[in-house]
């Protein structure tokens, strides 16, 4: 490495001897076991650091560490039993003996660096070159750091040299970048996954709504954005607002913080910090007595022991956190009880964590002891204290995260040097298929192998990493119990992605505590769901989870909460009266089963019936004067013809048909047609013997008789039955769903398919009418006892009357309301002519009958 200067002969003075010398030499706390193969390892041994004056007026002292971190040390000594544990396999590494060169970041970048530069670099003062600068390097590979921004840092250096890295704790998704990182390993998740685990949770208890609060470094501004970036996706909730906590105690900063927390709608607060943030900030929240809130905590403080006080329960109680995996390591805790001083410290070799340890834990020191502490009634350690009565978190093995994370960094760089031993000569990986070699090692190879690494722990989990050397992801959710005598920190389930499934929530609702009153989920969103039957309508410069429910319009539904659109109805449906659901649309037609069909139909066979009945009087008194001086056979034609006129307006009531379309109208045309007919001719009839009557006139009556008054119905009949026939086949009345009436129904009716052939079809009705009319009205004033030229003149004028009153009617009437405008039209331009040509008539020959006689007729003749 470049932390060695090397100085030749040939080229400087020979007082100088051709060796490498260190630069620089660094006092670091550390643990060491010497080995065929060393790994190193960094750790957080103590918490805090000083660093010397840096005046440069003399040599820069070391910084020194104190503030003895037990779970720190606790972590180092698990890579130290999982080193001993494969030494002890003889089916891993067999042959080759592992050591360790185990050192204290104390926290720190600057510390954390120069334990990285001496791991890489060796600590040996000088060599010679030639016997010593052949073979493996210090340290094959590094666990560590514990710290994103420690690892980035130590990382980017190492990553030139193709140093394998492997962190158990360092979490940021920016060091899964392999252009920037390819040495880069990790048996901890990255954050990338924390944050969508942390997301799964948010989604599973409904939590649209919630603030996060970030450390001021990489590991919390990169979360922040992974956050901002996944929230961004549809359904994933908001941030209420995003607050990046401040380094050390900024009293103004923690209150504006906690200022917008209370004014903040989200009853959800997640924080992504370190526990020291957690501190700082919860002393805040205890001022103000901000309660309320659920807290998410990220796996950096979720254990964190310092927080779960009493003084702090009554707010983080309930707090729910997400956990690196617990493990189980066999064996850990009879290794850790076998720790010795007198075995481990070697002041030669810079062994001095286990008598730091053995210090923090008796509350002694060795010998030679700080000035002062005999005199002050210090004790001096023995090396012989039992640690199975010491009172110390040291050995509760119960709960190993990121010891678990440890052993498996150790394992995994074991099983890759142990594939790279068995490789056979001639088929290796790399140039000239050749292999590595344990004298000839360069971390580099080892690198190849650790992508390929693929092993399961004791406990059953797999490890391998994935191309950006990311472990497979899977992290624990935790809940914290607030208990009458203290706080236990509960596993309610755990989130993972595989490859099959995706990512995967497993929770346990059952088991979590609640700190709120109900004891239940409290409810997070910026606007409440909306229901099926509204659509959601973004407020104006609020994020998207803050929103008014606005109701479909009509013939729109939506059938699922939160709707962003309202979805049209097909066209044969129409929307419920909530909008949830599309119904078909109602079908209207003229029924008879609803009172005006009813009615209409009874009207119907009513003046059918009073047709037979008068046909029947006509027919029983077919020999009486007044039956045979008004044209027998016309009026039995005439009475025929009304009765048809009747029955087709049973062909527009009811479901419309194909063949009732076809029907109904040619019916209706074809029965007036010959009422019409019936009626002309009648009346030209009326006038011709009146004519024939003077002097002269006898000529006249040769064009009507029977066989005439026969042809010239049948032949006026025929026109409309050609028109008919023409209209059918050209462009046919077809049923036809209307919708352009009502939205909510469809309305069944009878297109007439041509609106050209329906208009000659009642023009040609109308023009025999007003033709009748006019002939009648020529014969008005005839001398006849019973004029029959004023009733056909009458008659027709309320015929005429009711037709011409119907085109607008009919024209301006909706859906079924038409056919009844013109079954009415019908039934009353009928019954108009049965009334007024046949009334009077049967008026005569039942109740006047002395005035049905041939010599009554002629004297009502003469008198007028």
């Amino acid at each position: 490495m470049l932390l060695y200067s090397y100085v030749s002969s040939a080229v400087f003075s020979p007082l100088y001897s051709p060796l490498c010398r260190l630069q620089g030499q660094f006092l670091l706390n550390g643990m060491h076991k010497a080995g065929d193969v060393i790994l190193g390892g960094l750790f957080e041994i103590h918490f805090f650091s000083v660093f010397p004056d840096l005046s440069f007026t003399s040599e820069p002292q070391q910084p020194t560490c104190h503030g003895f971190d037990v779970l720190g040390f606790r972590q180092a000594q698990t890579m130290a039993f999982a080193v001993d544990e494969i030494n002890r396999n003889s089916n891993l590494l067999p042959n080759v003996t592992l050591g360790y060169s185990l050192y204290d970041n104390c926290v720190k970048l600057g510390i954390g660096f120069r334990a990285a530069l001496s791991l890489v670099s060796g600590q040996e003062e000088q060599f010679i070159p030639e016997e010593t600068c052949i073979g493996a390097p210090p340290v094959l590979g590094i666990v560590g750091d514990s710290s994103s921004t420690r690892s980035i840092a130590i990382s980017s250096v190492l990553g030139l040299y193709r140093v394998p890295m492997v962190s158990y704790f360092a979490t940021c998704s920016c060091l899964s970048n392999r252009q920037k990182f390819p040495s880069f390993f990790r048996t901890i998740p990255s954050d990338a996954f924390q944050v969508r685990a942390m997301i799964q949770v948010l989604k599973h208890f409904g939590w649209t709504w919630a603030g996060l609060l970030v450390s001021d470094d990489d590991y919390g501004l990169h979360a922040a954005r992974s956050f901002q970036s996944d929230m961004a996706q549809p359904g994933e909730g908001c941030l209420a607002y995003l607050e990046v906590l401040p380094w050390g105690n900024d009293q103004a900063e923690l209150r504006r913080i906690v200022d917008v927390m209370k004014k903040s709608t989200a009853h959800v607060v997640i924080v992504f910090a370190h526990e020291s943030h957690m501190i700082n900030l919860m002393e805040e929240v205890v001022r103000q007595n901000v309660t309320g809130l659920q807290w998410m905590a990220s796996e950096a403080w979720t254990a964190a022991t310092v927080l779960q006080t009493p003084h702090l329960m009554p707010y983080l109680a309930g707090t729910l956190g997400i956990a690196i995996r617990r493990g189980e390591i066999p064996g850990l805790k009879e290794f850790l009880l076998q720790m010795r001083p007198d075995q481990h410290h070697n002041k030669s070799y810079g062994n001095s964590m286990v008598n730091q340890f053995w210090e923090y834990t008796f509350q002694c020191r060795f010998a030679p002891p700080p000035v002062g502490w005999v005199e002050a009634g210090g004790a001096l350690c023995t090396g012989q204290e039992d640690l199975k009565d010491a009172e110390t978190e040291f050995l509760d093995i119960s709960n190993l995260r990121p010891e678990y994370n440890v052993y498996k960094a150790v394992y995994a760089l074991a099983y890759a040097l142990d594939d790279m031993l068995q490789c056979e000569p001639g088929r290796g990986p790399f140039s000239g298929h050749s292999c590595g070699s344990l004298k000839g090692l360069e971390p580099w190879q080892l690198v190849y192998y650790l992508d390929k690494v693929n092993f399961t722990t004791p406990f059953g989990d797999q490890v391998s990493f994935d191309k950006n050397g990311d472990a497979l992801p899977i992290y624990d959710i935790m809940n914290w119990l607030w208990l009458p005598d203290g706080t236990e920190l509960q596993y309610v389930g755990e989130v993972k992605r595989s490859a099959l499934k995706g990512e995967e929530l497993t929770i346990d609702e059952d088991k979590i505590f609640w700190n709120f009153e109900s004891k239940k989920p409290p409810r997070s969103v910026c606007s409440e769901s909306c229901p099926p039957g509204t659509r959601m309508a973004r407020k104006k410069g609020q994020p998207v989870c803050c929103f008014d429910c606005i109701p479909c319009s009509e013939g729109k539904i939506s059938n699922e909460s939160d709707s962003v659109e309202c979805a049209t109805c097909p066209e044969d449906f129409w929307s419920s009266p909530q909008r949830d659901h599309c119904a078909p649309k109602r079908t209207e037609f003229l029924s008879y089963n609803e009172p005006l069909g009813i009615c209409l139909t009874a009207t119907s066979l009513l003046g059918t019936c009073i047709c037979a009945v008068v046909l029947s009087i006509f027919i029983l008194y077919r020999r009486t004067p007044i039956v045979r001086a008004n044209n027998s056979e016309l009026s039995f034609q005439l009475l025929l013809s009304l009765k048809l006129c009747f029955l087709c307006s049973l062909l527009f009531i009811g479901r419309p048909r194909l063949w009732t379309c076809k029907l109904r109208h040619a019916a209706f045309g074809i029965s007036f047609v010959l009422c019409v007919s019936c009626i002309l001719v009648k009346t030209m009839v009326v006038l011709a013997v009146f004519k024939a009557s003077k002097p002269g006139g006898g000529a006249s009556l040769k064009w009507f008789g029977i066989l005439q008054q026969r042809g010239t119905v049948m032949v006026l009949t025929s026109v409309q039955a050609a028109i008919c026939t023409t209209w059918l086949v050209s462009a046919s009345p077809t049923p036809h769903k209307n919708t352009q009436y009502h939205n909510d129904k469809i309305v069944y009716e009878c297109a007439v398919g041509s609106t050209v052939g329906f208009a000659v079809l009642l023009g040609y009705i109308g023009s025999l009418a007003i033709l009748s009319v006019l002939i009648a009205f020529m014969a008005r004033n005839l001398p006849d006892s019973f004029n029959e030229a004023k009733l056909i003149t009458f008659s027709m004028l309320i015929f005429c009357a009711v037709w011409v009153a119907f085109v607008p009617a009919y024209i301006s009437s909706p859906g079924k309301y038409a056919d009844a405008v013109e079954v009415f039209a019908i039934l009353a331009s009928s019954f108009g002519l049965l009334v007024a040509l046949f009334g009077p008539k049967c008026y005569i020959i039942l109740l006047r009958p002395e005035r049905n006689t041939k010599k009554a007729i002629m004297r009502w003749g003469i008198e007028s």
